[in-house]
């Protein structure tokens, strides 16, 4: 998959003349939506550079764990600095935070950049299929963010076309029903599913896009996010399965024969990697390219790193059980045989410069693993009893080295409720510090008891949604906060 940049940028030249006390300013050179949007190259250009908005650290290279995962029972920032973190960890974030500010204006930056695509593409003379292809990959990353939004913050507002003038009624929007924003994101998807290309035919060129299984992987995602609340549909589990069987029955996507495989980066591409889906590209060291910070916030200062997170004791002495090869990969407490705090150890790059932001790791955003539990999480949903509902999760202990005797059944998993036990353990287990915690705690009820039990932390009602940023709200006062803060 190729790294994708911002290419659209563009230089103001003037010319000044003078005529007696007169002064005029003439344009020569300026890009913009009316002139830019003419030829398929412009096309793949404005695509490019919507991929890029997903790479700052304020977004998916490193404000995306802080989101998720701090709020769960995997990493712990460190207790020494950024309150705004700690803050996040402890559950005890305000509407000041500014990790919370990152996530919400650079999500908006995303949708406004595929919006552009959106709105001006269409009217391009150019291959239908490759400007589907393209429109696909915006709608998919369009809702992307507005998936993100709706499970962070309830209701928000709805932007679908580019903000043309200081007139435009968005420019100070409303929020819009968090059950209509649900649709929109269904709607999007379902068009990238019917128009991305599948991953066999994505060329070297296109490497790094939305791929028509990455669509059906993002809608069983929703569907089962949310079939969790209260606005339901009545097919969601029903679709959230169908959508997972798409991707499974493809027979395009595998697990790797190995754990690590998976974060193994010079097996970042189709075929050589068949289990990640989709994932936020990052570029080699010393490569014209952005790098990813991960690596060093990860590691500690023995290995090079700042240490700047850290792995919840819990993850090390009470989540994996004996045999499973997932947890040597994951966590650490050793280095060089030394006893030291524990650390995510996970994300490891051999090109990586200690010491340095410029690791060539990606962000990965959907995998085959979790298509399978997803599929066991519906079936579970749908039919309590049935005995289908154990495969994937079993597929995936299986890879993970487990023994027949620590396999599903049952016997051993006899109701619904010790079943979404072993689903909230086994995701744990599996897309450790991926992304996913916060989400996969609130979907499957556990978010409260989970924060705690191995945190001691207590959450209320309120806090299973964050508060808009203060300076949204200060600058539109058509937005009002969420309840509680």
């Amino acid at each position: 998959m190729k790294k994708k940049y911002i290419l659209l940028a563009a230089c103001a030249f003037l010319a000044i003349t003078s005529c007696k006390k007169e002064l005029q300013e003439k344009p020569y050179s300026i890009l913009t939506s009316a002139n830019f949007y003419q030829n398929a190259n412009d096309a793949q250009s404005a695509l490019d550079g919507v991929f890029s908005q997903l790479q700052p650290q304020g977004y998916y290279q490193r404000t995306i764990y802080i989101m998720t995962e701090l709020s769960g029972d995997a990493l712990v920032p460190l207790l020494t600095q950024n309150q705004e973190r700690i803050d996040m960890y402890k559950i005890q974030y305000t509407s000041s935070n500014i990790e919370i500010n990152n996530w919400y204006t650079n999500s908006y930056k995303l949708i406004s950049r595929a919006n552009d695509v959106i709105a001006n593409v269409p009217a391009i003379n150019m291959d239908g299929p490759t400007k589907n292809n393209i429109l696909g990959n915006a709608m998919f990353l369009r809702a992307m963010a507005y998936f993100d939004m709706v499970r962070s913050f309830g209701d928000v507002p709805l932007i679908l076309k580019p903000i043309t003038s200081p007139d435009d009624p968005n420019l100070y929007p409303t929020r819009t029903s968090t059950s209509q924003i649900y649709n929109q994101i269904i709607s999007d998807l379902k068009y990238a599913e019917a128009n991305c290309y599948t991953e066999p035919n994505i060329t070297t060129a296109n490497k790094g896009e939305v791929s028509s299984g990455a669509a059906s992987a993002m809608l069983a995602r929703v569907y089962l996010q949310r079939a969790s609340t209260s606005f339901a549909a009545s097919d969601d589990n029903t679709n959230a399965l169908t959508e997972c069987n798409k991707v499974i029955n493809s027979g395009v996507y595998k697990l790797m024969p190995n754990y690590s495989d998976v974060f193994n980066w010079s097996l970042k591409y189709y075929p050589a990697q068949t289990e990640v889906i989709f994932a936020v590209q990052f570029g080699a060291n010393n490569s014209n390219t952005t790098q990813n910070i991960t690596v060093r916030m990860f590691s500690p200062a023995a290995l090079g790193g700042s240490g700047s997170f850290v792995a919840n004791p819990y993850l090390m002495n009470s989540v994996y059980d004996h045999g499973d090869v997932r947890k040597v990969w994951n966590v650490a407490n050793t280095i060089n045989g030394v006893p030291a705090t524990p650390f995510i150890y996970k994300y490891r790059d051999p090109q990586w410069v200690k010491g340095s932001n410029n690791s060539q790791m990606n962000w990965i955003v959907l995998r085959y693993a979790d298509v399978l539990m997803m599929q066991s999480e519906a079936l579970n949903n749908i039919n309590a009893n049935d005995p289908t509902k154990f495969n994937g999760l079993n597929t995936v202990r299986a890879r993970a080295g487990l023994s027949a005797a620590q396999m599903l059944n049952a016997t051993n998993t006899p109701t619904s409720e010790a079943f979404v036990d072993t689903l909230v353990r086994d995701r744990l287990r599996e897309l450790c510090v991926e992304g996913h915690r916060r989400w996969d705690l609130i979907r499957l009820g556990r978010f409260a008891s989970v924060e705690q039990a191995v945190n001691g932390f207590t959450v209320t009602s309120d806090q299973y949604l964050l508060p808009l940023p203060q300076t949204e709200i200060d600058a539109n006062p058509k937005l009002k906060q969420n309840p509680g803060y």
